[in-house]
């Protein structure tokens, strides 16, 4: 298992290196920068008292190189007007739209990003996990179908709609503000008990609004795939032995319907960030979604560049959880290169 895992953390490093190369080309791809379109703004206005200043950080931040140069830079495996200064170092870059380093700008927000993922995440298992496995063991019963029809109203509804929704019932039945995800006078304190648990409080609506549709898709997933194993050869020979149904569930139909159910921890992660977005701005919620929306519209390419590679870690890392759990679940995964060697 050890040898599995080392091998799961040294293809991270060549993986994440392509993707932040990908993330670097995608954002570079549009005509201009943040820069140039200044330039051109101050331009057509003309105001040209302030071009030289965009000039200067143009050079200074390597703007002016080819994109190979630029990207080795912003990575810190190539010598910039600063030296090696780059991700490696610990530099983030700089955000031209906040004029202030970008580990300035998201710092505060990843920690609630993160705090926001796991919640929802533990929320679309938690709940999609017993229904899923009722589902299948009570098909087309009474139970069933209500889960279903609920799953496919899941599905349907947008999240953003269904915030506007529970803001509306917790305004108009409990006379409550479920926007941002602490009170006020948390805003820029230092962490408390509190301030933990007004974060907590907070959290509940968001986590619903993100996860319903997550929720939705993992029971519709379980369901199918636990239905397909009950039926099963080797589940009737144990059944016509005397286990007990629920030892048997537990001992093989459910685990390896749960290689797919766990398989999909790393894809989560990155659709709760980009499907949470709107859902972010509708609640206030003080996340990196929003922040990366302004810096692709304002090309602010640094920043999105960071946001979009922090994400791919959080995948990545996710994906590495999702494979342990896979090789602990199911050892022809991890000893799959053995096996075919021999």
């Amino acid at each position: 298992m050890l040898n599995y895992i080392l091998r799961r953390l040294l293809i991270m490093i060549p993986t994440l290196a392509a993707i932040s190369f990908l993330i670097f080309l995608i954002i570079e791809l549009p005509e201009g920068d943040y820069i140039s379109n200044q330039i051109s703004m101050l331009r057509s206005t003309g105001e040209s008292a302030s071009i030289g200043r965009l000039e200067f950080l143009r050079s200074e931040f390597a703007l002016d190189r080819p994109f190979i140069e630029r990207y080795g830079i912003w990575v810190g495996v190539w010598p910039g007007p600063n030296g090696f200064d780059g991700l490696i170092q610990g530099n983030w870059g700089w955000s031209f739209e906040y004029d202030q380093p970008v580990d300035e700008v998201v710092g505060p927000t990843l920690p609630l990003t993160i705090a926001l993922n796991l919640a929802t995440i533990l929320f679309i298992y938690c709940v999609a996990f017993p229904i899923g496995i009722y589902s299948a063991t009570h098909q087309y019963s009474v139970g069933d179908y209500t889960f279903t029809l609920i799953g496919y109203l899941g599905l349907a509804t947008p999240n953003f709609l269904l915030a506007l929704v529970l803001i509306y019932l917790a305004n108009t039945w409990f006379g409550l503000s479920v926007g941002g995800l602490m009170e006020e006078q948390f805003i820029g304190a230092p962490m408390s008990g509190g301030k933990v648990l007004s974060i907590l409080a907070h959290l509940v609506v968001p986590v619903i609004v993100i996860g319903t549709a997550g929720t939705a898709a993992m029971i519709r997933r379980l369901r199918a795939n636990l239905l397909d194993e009950l039926y099963k050869q080797y589940v009737t020979t144990a059944r016509s032995k005397g286990m007990r149904e629920s030892k048997l569930l537990v001992k093989y139909p459910l685990r390896v319907a749960l290689n797919p159910f766990i398989a999909d921890i790393g894809n989560l992660i990155p659709s709760l960030v980009s499907g949470s977005v709107i859902v972010s701005v509708v609640l206030n919620l003080p996340t990196v979604g929003p922040i990366l929306l302004g810096a692709l519209q304002s090309q602010d390419q640094f920043l999105a560049g960071f946001i979009l590679l922090f994400v791919s870690l959080l995948t990545l890392i996710g994906m590495l959880i999702s494979d342990i759990l896979l090789g602990y679940l199911d050892p022809r995964i991890r000893l799959g290169k053995e096996g075919a060697r021999q």
